[in-house]
C-alpha cells in the first residue's frame, strides 16, 4: 500500500536482514561465477600471452585447479 511504512523496528529489521542476505548471496554467486570464467579464460591463453603477463603453464594450471569458490579477494 501506498504510503506504508514500518510500524515496528523489528518488522523493518528483519526485511532489512532478509534483503541484505539475498542480496549478499546473489553477489557471492556473480562472484564465484566470474572467477570460474576468468581461470578458463586464463588457460585457454597462449604461451606467448602468458609469457607477456609473467606467468608460466604451471601457474595457470594451478590457479585453474582451484574450486570456483576458492576467492582469493576474500581472505
Amino acid at each position: 500500500m501506498k504510503g506504508q511504512g514500518c510500524n515496528a523496528q523489528v518488522e523493518c529489521g528483519s526485511r532489512s536482514t532478509f534483503r541484505d542476505f539475498w542480496l549478499g548471496a546473489v553477489g557471492r554467486l556473480l562472484r564465484w561465477y566470474a572467477l570460474a570464467r576468468q581461470r578458463q579464460q586464463l588457460a585457454s591463453l597462449s604461451d606467448r600471452a602468458l609469457k607477456d603477463v609473467g606467468l608460466s603453464r604451471a601457474d595457470i594450471y594451478q590457479e585453474a585447479q582451484r574450486p570456483f569458490w576458492d576467492d582469493p579477494l576474500s581472505k
